[in-house]
């Protein structure tokens, strides 16, 4: 980690529209079929870069954690187009049921991630990766595993994050391949303090998003990005069961080569809900300085903010982000796949 003293950038709490973007325009791609069969249509038109051995990167969650992508959606994927996968996981920096490879192996069987090996890649150690134009570090560790794959689909839950604002392709890297040791506690917490989530707002998303630049340059250009927008809590995977009721309604599903692309879709797809359908989570998500994950990402050359939205549901049409929301109604409702309620059980009755 560097020795020197860099300088948080500002402005993480202001949302900057569409129109008011500059610079070129990435490709993402939409559905609204939250299902198997949506996850592999949106699927198949990102993966022509995947090569060799193939690393899945997912949040698997903590035991019962009620929001995660569903299991049968990634079990489908992979018996019909990824044989041979390998979902990638590092343990947690805090104390909880992946806190250890013991832990975290009971955890991964009770989330029903049994159908399919699963790395826990920092198990036996960590590696380093360069970090290329950071200010705050010149290096990240990893999960030593990671570096046994050719090629990386990053399969992100979109939700909101306790102290990230928002989770999306970035958090899911940035945090989620750092090793649970060394590479978490350089991203949360400073030199010489007490707590250990001492650092937060801009400090914070630049950081997670130096350590998301290591993996994906490491891995480009055999990389590519779904967030899948459904069970939208303010709350993180890694809260588990304890999760904050989902109010947010549920999107779809995007998917880009170009990871800002594919957060800043998201983001924008958030904030153009109608009816405040997206409250809960754009309060969250300016409250907690969040949106320095896209401005910074913009400023080390990792993407685009702009881009042109396509409807693979309607025949590949351009589509705005309100277009794509507007006749989506302000409310939540459990689905199918919801295996473990949680804190969502009483909208279950």
């Amino acid at each position: 980690m560097r020795e020197k003293h860099p300088v948080p950038g500002k402005d993480g709490n202001k949302y900057i529209p569409f129109d008011r973007r500059t610079g070129e325009c990435s490709v993402v791609f939409f559905t609204r079929d939250l299902s198997e069969e949506g996850f592999k249509k949106i699927y198949d038109r990102v993966s022509s870069v995947l090569t060799g051995r193939v690393a899945i990167k997912l949040h698997t969650g903590e035991a019962e954690g009620p929001n995660i992508i569903p299991r049968p959606w990634i079990k489908e994927l992979i018996d019909s187009r990824l044989p041979g996968a390998t979902i990638i996981e590092t343990n947690t920096y805090y104390e909880g049921s992946r806190y250890t490879t013991e832990a975290h192996r009971k955890t991964l069987e009770i989330n029903g991630w049994t159908f399919c090996p699963v790395d826990i890649t920092d198990a036996d150690g960590v590696a380093e990766l360069p970090v290329k134009g950071g200010k705050w570090f010149d290096t990240m560790h990893v999960g030593k595993n990671m570096l046994n794959y050719d090629s990386l689909l990053v399969a992100t839950h979109f939700k909101g994050h306790m102290m990230g604002g928002f989770g999306g392709s970035n958090k899911n890297i940035g945090i989620g391949c750092a090793d649970g040791r060394i590479g978490k506690r350089d991203i949360h917490t400073a030199q010489g303090s007490d707590n250990m989530w001492s650092i937060a707002e801009e400090e914070l998303m630049e950081r997670m998003t130096e350590s998301t630049k290591a993996t994906v340059d490491h891995f480009a250009p055999h990389v590519c990005f779904i967030n899948t927008m459904r069970n939208m809590s303010v709350s993180c995977d890694c809260e588990g069961a304890e999760a904050e009721p989902v109010v947010t309604p549920d999107v779809g599903i995007v998917a880009s080569l170009d990871i800002l692309a594919a957060d800043a879709a998201c983001v924008d797809l958030i904030y153009a809900l109608p009816n405040f359908g997206g409250k809960a989570l754009t309060e969250r998500i300016e409250t907690r300085h969040g949106l320095r994950q896209l401005s910074y990402m913009k400023e080390l050359g990792m993407g685009n903010d702009r881009y042109t939205l396509i409807d693979i549901d309607h025949n590949d049409a351009v589509i705005t982000a309100e277009e794509a929301v507007k006749d989506i109604d302000p409310v939540w409702m459990p689905d199918r796949f919801n295996t473990f309620p949680g804190r969502n059980k009483r909208r279950f009755s």
